[in-house]
């Protein structure tokens, strides 16, 4: 058992130059813009998860709109080249920007999650977001109305520490609500040393699993 474990643990390192993939697109509605996303220079993961770049990700490019959308509304981030390949948790969070969205950088207690893909089955140890290239939620109507950051964030638990995959995209939430979701810091929402993000997800599989980051927020 030990010997199957440490063939699948290589097998998992050695196709990670392969592996890795872009979230690129911001869907809105079922439409794809790229415009209003932070584009990431390279699919190269982040560590660790304490890191600034845990954010947005490593210098990422600059968006040239922020796109409006109403409260409610369909959203998400999809991946054009492949499909996630390596198992872990997915989320996706807003960032209440202070000002304009686009001249945030995403510091301070501003973020929520919204939506997460947790485990899919335990044995074998699996999670929903595997083979996956669509992430794809709605906004709470009780979002309150302003400038967001938009993040999708996949964290592959095939090594630890574990390989985070991140991209912002700048939005303008209308017709949004009151409410007062619990916010937090990126980095901070998830410590080096959670158990979630230091799993072992090779036999002997584990027999729970909570996500990383704060509890969603559905208003």
């Amino acid at each position: 058992m030990k010997f199957s474990s440490a063939i699948l643990g290589l097998a998992a390192i050695a196709h990670t130059a392969s592996a890795h993939y872009i979230f690129n697109q911001l869907l809105v509605n079922g439409h794809v813009n790229t415009a209003a996303v932070r584009q990431p220079q390279d699919n190269s993961p982040v560590k660790p998860v304490t890191s600034t770049n845990m954010r947005c990700n490593v210098n990422p490019g600059h968006a040239t709109q922020t796109v409006s959308v109403n409260a409610g509304d369909s959203i998400g981030f999809g991946v054009t080249v492949g499909k996630i390949y390596h198992q872990g948790p997915a989320a996706i969070y807003l960032g209440k920007a202070p000002g304009a969205a686009s001249a945030w950088d995403g510091s301070g207690k501003n973020w929520f999650k919204i939506a997460e893909w947790g485990v899919a089955s335990y044995n074998p140890f699996s999670f929903k977001s595997l083979n996956q290239n669509q992430f794809v939620t709605t906004i709470p109507k009780n979002t309150p109305s302003g400038e967001y950051l938009i993040r999708m964030e996949q964290i592959g638990l095939h090594v630890i520490p574990p390989e985070s995959f991140m991209t912002c995209a700048q939005i303008k939430v209308k017709n949004g609500g009151s409410g007062k979701p619990h916010k937090v810091a990126i980095p901070g929402h998830i410590g080096a040393g959670d158990a979630s993000v230091n799993v072992n997800i090779y036999p002997p599989y584990p027999k729970s699993y909570t996500c990383p980051g704060p509890a969603v927020w559905r208003g």
